[in-house]
């Protein structure tokens, strides 16, 4: 399995997305975040094994071993929350599905998107996600800032033409 289909939503793949959506929507855009959001949790298991290897080593403490599984379980429930989080664009709203234990939904209908920007930092330009700016038209929104969008240019263009419409419209 390459890295493209562990982040692209495929028809047969989740229910996850298809409860969400009403009876007369399409999806047009259903992606898991990048990868990349799961270093932090990864750097803590290596640097914990590495932190449980020294201490053991240096001070013959055994039992500091017993604590580097606790690093383990936190990089799999990052794991499983990253595998269930999804951005998703209808033809009538922008989505962030989240959530492990308690699910939670972002949204904001198409019409009230005026500008929607794409920022790219350095790690993010070398690893290949991005981040989604979406402003809207009164109140602070729920969904404002998208981060670890992957393939952001790609998406950027087709969240643009959906949102704003095609040049020859």
């Amino acid at each position: 399995m390459n890295m493209q289909d562990m982040m692209v939503f495929h028809e047969a793949g989740s229910k996850t997305v298809g409860r969400y959506l009403m009876s007369h929507e399409q999806r047009v855009i259903a992606v898991r975040g990048h990868p990349a959001v799961l270093l932090p949790a990864l750097l803590l298991v290596v640097g914990g094994l590495i932190g449980c290897g020294l201490v053991s080593a240096l001070f013959g403490v055994a039992w500091i071993w017993l604590l580097w599984p606790a690093t383990l379980g936190y990089l799999g429930w990052k794991v499983l929350a990253w595998s269930l989080r999804y951005f998703l664009v209808t033809e009538h709203r922008v989505m962030v599905i989240s959530g492990v234990l308690n699910r939670k939904v972002a949204m904001m209908p198409l019409a009230a998107v005026e500008d929607i920007a794409l920022e790219r930092s350095m790690l993010g330009r070398l690893l290949g996600y991005g981040e989604f700016v979406i402003e809207s038209a009164g109140q602070k929104q729920a969904l404002r800032n998208v981060r670890f969008i992957p393939y952001p240019e790609q998406l950027y263009l087709e969240v643009s033409t959906e949102v704003f419409g095609a040049s020859g419209d």
